[in-house]
Formats: structure tokens, C-alpha cells, sequence
């Protein structure tokens, strides 16, 4: 849970002196997990907000002068208020650039806002297996994770399609060439990490749809 007044090490750890021993030894931080839930990741100020930049990028955390591994799998799943509430701090471009994507979650319907009284209610079952909440997940095994990597990365983009979505991202940046009156719109154009991507979400949706090829309908999605 991020909050206004959290530090760097509350997230990736810090080093801890013992002075029994005359020594220090270095506590690892929440960061140190396979999957990390950042609720609420605009409450922290920036300085702890930079603090995960090493870790989404390198897979990796220094404390102390020292680096650490972060584990395989690694992945940063966060959510954040509106920006217009008091006691927020707006993501720095850097920050957003190793976010894989942004998906924007409105307010509920009227059939699942029922659902959610029904669970909020102890009737949370029957409304679970009516579909709120999908019912119970069980833990994934590590290998199934790696082997559907190897599948995902194995999914063929033809040249012509790669083209596509390279000039998709090149528009980003110099949108005038296609729609000029969207060029005072865009304010940052994709990164190369956007190309990156993607790439990587459009094969993951082929791969999803039982398909061995990306076709043009999977880039647009």
C-alpha cells in the first residue's frame, strides 16, 4: 500500500546494522516477489516511485552498493487514483515507459453492481459463480509460465506486419504525416519500449486466440 509517507527502502529494503555481530546485513523489501501489487502508486512521492524503475527494468534492486536478482517470474501490477485528487503525485514519463500497458477501469454496471451487494452481503458465492470474480484461481506452476513464453515468443509476425506496427509507433511521435490535427494531441510518443510492446501484446493475443501467427485485427486490439 503506497502512502505520502513511505521511503525507497520500504519497497526494496535496506540494510540493517547488528551490533551484536559489529556488521550489517542487508533486509530485503516487498519488492523481492514474483508478482507485486503497487496499490495506489501515485499516493507515494516520486523519489519512492523512482525506487522501482532498477527493479521493472533490470529485474534487479542495489542496497547498499550491492545488487540483487529479483526473481523470474517478475511483474509490477499497480493501480493508481485520479491525478485531480489532493495528495497524489502524477507519474513521471520514465515511470510510465516500463508500465507493459495502461488499461483505464470505469464504473461498474447496474448487473454488477448487484453482484458486488449480493457479495458484500456472505451471498459471495452464488454471485461468484454467476461470473463476478471469475471463482478461484489456483497457484500456476512456474514451468507451465516459462513454457508459455517460449510459445508466445515463437509466434510468427510477417515483415509486412511488423512494418505496420513499427509505423504505429513512429506516429506517435510525428502523427502530422497521417492526421495533422492530431499532432497538438499527442503530447509523448511511444518509446522504443512501446514498440517492444506491442509486439509482445499482440503475440500474447494470437497465442490467446489459439493462433501460431499475429494478424493485423491482434495489433489493433
Amino acid at each position: 500500500q503506497f502512502t505520502p509517507d513511505m521511503l525507497p527502502a520500504d519497497v526494496i529494503g535496506t540494510q540493517i546494522f547488528n551490533a551484536g555481530e559489529g556488521s550489517c546485513s542487508v533486509r530485503q523489501g516487498p519488492i523481492f516477489s514474483n508478482l507485486v501489487l503497487a496499490d495506489e502508486i501515485n499516493r507515494a512521492p516520486a523519489k519512492v516511485q523512482a525506487a522501482l524503475l532498477e527493479a521493472m527494468q533490470e529485474r534487479q534492486v542495489t542496497i547498499g552498493g550491492q545488487s540483487f536478482p529479483l526473481d523470474d517470474p517478475f511483474l509490477v501490477l499497480a493501480t493508481q487514483n485520479p491525478i485531480e485528487q489532493e495528495g497524489t503525485y502524477p507519474l513521471p514519463e520514465a515511470q510510465l515507459d516500463r508500465f507493459l500497458m495502461y488499461v483505464q477501469v470505469d464504473h461498474p454496471g447496474a448487473e454488477v453492481e448487484h453482484q458486488v451487494l449480493h457479495l458484500v452481503r456472505g451471498s459471495g458465492r452464488g454471485a461468484a459463480e454467476a461470473g463476478f470474480g471469475g471463482g478461484a484461481v489456483g497457484p500456476v506452476p512456474e514451468k507451465r509460465i516459462v513454457e508459455a513464453r517460449k510459445q508466445v515468443d515463437a509466434i510468427h509476425m510477417a515483415p509486412a506486419l511488423e512494418h505496420y506496427l513499427v509505423q504505429l509507433v513512429l506516429a506517435t511521435r510525428d502523427p502530422s504525416p497521417y492526421v495533422e490535427a492530431l499532432a497538438e494531441k499527442v503530447e509523448w510518443g511511444a518509446s522504443p519500449r512501446g514498440t517492444i510492446a506491442l509486439d509482445r501484446c499482440s503475440r500474447a493475443r494470437a497465442w490467446l486466440c489459439g493462433r501460431d501467427y499475429v494478424t493485423p485485427e491482434d495489433v489493433l486490439a
